[in-house]
């Protein structure tokens, strides 16, 4: 069965990329890199590529020339299990870029993220559609994601007032 990896091409920012990315997530390393020779989309000696791994996931970085751009349609999804983890993440992976609605944003580097606490699924999933519903409600008024007002609405606990 073949291994997915998530191969990410940057137009001239990679290894920034790859730098900020290990810096971020605990247990994150770059397992090798390369440079361009005289062939290239980009001039010798310039970051061509890095393998590197964020908590033990691979991932393959590229600068691939002006040409790559990112969209929104496909996104790195961070399960947290803490309001802390979301919190860090949150502000370490946004600054330069873009918060969005519901748990998105895009970094500085155009790659979209989804920072989401794991109990989400779990709510989301309830057999209780009411449940289900009023979680959903409240994610849709969210930025970033606060598990407590999660929780409460789970619950069945009035919104917290704008």
């Amino acid at each position: 069965m073949p291994k997915i990896t998530t191969f990410l091409t940057f137009s001239s920012r990679a290894e920034e990329a790859v730098d900020f990315y290990t810096s971020v997530f605990p247990d994150s390393r770059i397992v090798n890199s390369t440079r361009y020779g005289d062939a290239g989309p980009l001039p010798a000696g310039t970051f061509m590529s890095a393998q590197f791994e964020l908590l033990g996931q691979k991932f393959i970085a590229l600068n691939g020339g002006e040409s790559f751009t990112f969209a929104q349609g496909i996104s790195l999804f961070v399960s947290c299990d803490t309001q802390d983890e979301i919190d860090e993440l949150w502000e370490k992976l946004s600054e330069g870029g873009e918060q969005g609605p519901c748990g998105w944003l895009t970094d500085k580097f155009g790659v979209s993220w989804q920072v989401v606490p794991r109990q989400l699924g779990e709510m989301l999933q309830d057999e209780d559609p009411a449940k289900a519903q009023r979680v959903m409600n409240a994610m849709l008024q969210m930025r970033k994601i606060d598990i407590d007002e999660l929780q409460g609405a789970y619950d069945g606990e009035p919104a917290p007032a704008p």
